[in-house]
C-alpha cells in the first residue's frame, strides 16, 4: 500500500473520528463536564499517551530553533483550538459547528499559497466548490440547523476554532520532513498544556467524578483517546505524503457523519436522496483537490 493511500486511509479514519465528536462531546458537556475542564481532561491525557509513546519508541532531540515553531503549533493547534471548539460547541449545536467548519479548507488554501508556496490550482478551487455545496446541501436542509442570538457566540468561537486549526494545518507541514510525527506532537501538546491549565484548572476541580455514569465515561475515553491521541497524530502523518490543502479538503465529510451520528444519537432525522447526493458532491470534490492525475513537476536538467 502507497503512503499517499495510506495518508487518505489515515484522514478517513480521522473524519470519522471528528464526526461523531460533535455528538459524543455535546453529551458530556456543560451537564457533567465544564468545556475548559474537558479540554484540560483531553489535553493532558493526550498529552501523557504521546509521551510514553515518545519515550518507548522515538528517541529524538530537537534543534532548539525549533521550539518557538512548535510553541506557536501549540497556540493555533491545541491551546486556541481546542478552548475555542468545546467552548463553542456547548452553546451551539452540533449541526451549526460543523456547517461553520466548511471554512477551513478556504483558510488553508490562502495560508498554504502564502507561507508554502502552493499553487491555487483550478483543480483544488473547483474540490472546495463541490465540497462547499456538499456541505451546504447536507446542512441548510436540515432541521437542527438555524443561526441566531441562542448560538451566535459559539458560532464565532467554532468560526476561529477552524481559523486557528488552518493556521496549524499549513505551519506544521515544514517539520514533518525533520521529526518523527510523535515528536512534534509531544511537545506541541507540552506547550499546549502549559497554555490550557489556568483556563481549564478551576472547572476541572468542580467536575463531581462520583456522580459521572459510565456512559458519559466512555464518552470521556473517546474524545481523549480517538478524538485527541490518535486524530492528531493520523492528521499529522497525513501531513507527510499529502499538501495541506488535500488534508483540509477532508473536513467536508465531517457534516455529512456528523448528521448521520446525530440521527444515531438524537433519532431525529432520516438518511435520504438529499444527503446521499451531498456525500457524492463531498467526495468529488476531496477527489479533484487531491489530484491524482496531476503530473509530477521534473527535475531541472530532467
Amino acid at each position: 500500500m502507497s503512503k499517499t493511500l495510506q495518508a487518505h486511509l489515515a484522514l478517513l479514519l480521522v473524519n470519522l473520528i471528528y464526526g461523531a465528536n460533535y455528538s459524543i462531546a455535546k453529551q458530556v458537556m456543560p451537564v457533567f463536564v465544564q468545556p475548559f475542564a474537558f479540554v484540560l481532561m483531553r489535553v493532558g491525557g493526550a498529552l501523557v499517551l504521546f509521551w510514553i509513546v515518545s519515550v518507548l519508541f522515538v528517541r529524538e532531540k530537537v534543534d532548539r530553533k525549533d521550539f518557538p515553531r512548535l510553541a506557536l503549533l501549540a497556540v493555533f493547534g491545541v491551546a486556541c483550538n481546542q478552548l475555542l471548539f468545546l467552548k463553542g460547541l456547548s452553546i451551539t449545536t452540533p449541526i451549526n459547528a460543523s456547517i461553520i467548519m466548511i471554512s477551513n479548507p478556504i483558510v488553508v488554501l490562502i495560508i498554504a499559497s502564502v507561507v508554502l508556496k502552493e499553487r491555487i490550482s483550478l483543480n483544488k478551487i473547483a474540490g472546495i466548490i463541490f465540497g462547499i455545496a456538499g456541505a451546504l446541501l447536507m446542512l441548510t436542509f436540515n432541521k437542527n440547523f438555524s443561526f441566531g442570538s441562542d448560538t451566535i457566540a459559539g458560532d464565532i468561537m467554532i468560526l476561529i476554532n477552524a481559523i486557528s486549526w488552518a493556521c496549524y494545518v499549513v505551519l506544521v507541514k515544514p517539520l514533518m520532513s525533520k521529526y518523527n510525527t510523535f515528536t512534534i506532537v509531544k511537545w506541541v501538546f507540552l506547550f499546549g498544556f502549559i497554555l490550557v491549565l489556568p483556563f481549564g484548572f478551576s472547572q476541572f476541580r468542580e467536575v463531581d467524578w462520583t456522580n459521572m455514569p459510565a456512559g458519559i465515561w466512555y464518552d470521556v475515553i473517546f474524545v481523549v483517546v480517538g478524538t485527541t491521541f490518535l486524530a492528531y497524530v493520523l492528521n499529522t502523518y497525513a501531513l507527510r505524503a499529502l499538501s495541506p490543502s488535500v488534508v483540509s479538503i477532508y473536513i467536508y465529510l465531517q457534516p455529512f457523519l456528523a448528521t448521520l451520528f446525530a440521527i444515531y444519537y438524537y433519532h431525529n432525522d432520516t438518511l435520504d436522496a438529499r444527503k446521499v447526493l451531498a456525500a457524492l458532491l463531498i467526495i468529488i470534490g476531496v477527489f479533484l483537490v487531491s489530484n491524482p492525475f496531476a503530473k509530477p513537476k521534473k527535475e531541472p536538467g530532467n
